[in-house]
């Protein structure tokens, strides 16, 4: 099912993760999608949900109301597929994962270490670069998951220049140690918290990419921050 709700006090990106994510820990909600401009939010469902559970989850947030004459409900458009939901994503690491091979092989033989090195720079800076669009949104969203975040939401605003000197730092291979230290402690904390969530079935917006794609939280999330562990220990090694 598809009930759209008209909702008075979204006003930024941070309103928006935080109806998304309340919504989402309704029992049977499974997608819930916001215009910022409008205050419109479809809500998908497995079956219909009474107008005033919706209440009573902003009931703890006086700034939020429903304009109930304008609820309505209607059948569910068919869901995206699992390729159409993750293209970006997956486009995003085919790009990083090409330039980097190209990088690799430019000493005649594939260089391992440098392919390595090349892919997480580009991974680091481009990762860091979506976040930066937009900070506040990123941190809002973060802190939901994240376990440091969510004790200390400063982090999530810090993470993004954390990315940033990683990209830098393998770009330049400055202190191979230390970077790939940091590096292995950062995705590794940030694992825990991903993984914490999807275990629980927590239906949570995944802030990899910040606020311009509408990713969820998934196995590809735990995928992404494993590779990043992988590699950094691997080089440590080497």
């Amino acid at each position: 099912m598809q009930q759209t709700l008209f909702i008075n006090g979204i006003t930024c990106a941070a309103c928006e993760y935080k109806i998304k994510h309340l919504f989402g820990n309704i029992p049977n909600v499974e997608q819930v999608e916001v215009d910022l401009a409008t205050g419109k939010t479809d809500v998908f469902s497995s079956q219909s949900v009474d107008i005033q559970q919706f209440e009573e989850t902003l009931k703890p947030y006086p700034k939020y109301s429903i304009s109930k004459p304008q609820i309505s409900e209607k059948a569910a458009e068919t869901p995206k597929t699992w390729l159409q939901t993750y293209k970006p994503i997956l486009l995003i690491f085919s790009y990083i994962t090409g330039i980097s091979a190209f990088i690799g092989l430019q000493s005649g033989n594939f260089d391992l270490m440098l392919f390595m090195r090349a892919f997480m720079a580009a991974f680091f800076l481009l990762f860091s670069f979506f976040k930066m669009l937009d900070l506040r949104g990123f941190a809002d969203s973060y802190q939901m998951y994240d376990l440091v975040a969510k004790k200390l939401p400063i982090w999530g605003l810090i993470y993004p220049f954390v990315e940033l000197f990683l990209g830098i730092a393998y770009l330049v291979d400055f202190q191979p140690f230390i970077t790939n230290i940091i590096c292995a402690v950062v995705m590794s904390v940030s694992l825990l918290g991903v993984l914490q969530s999807v275990f629980n079935k927590n239906k949570i917006r995944c802030a990899c990419l910040g606020s311009v794609f509408n990713l969820p939280m998934s196995t590809i999330t735990i995928i992404e921050d494993g590779l990043m562990i992988i590699m950094a220990i691997f080089m440590l090694i080497l």
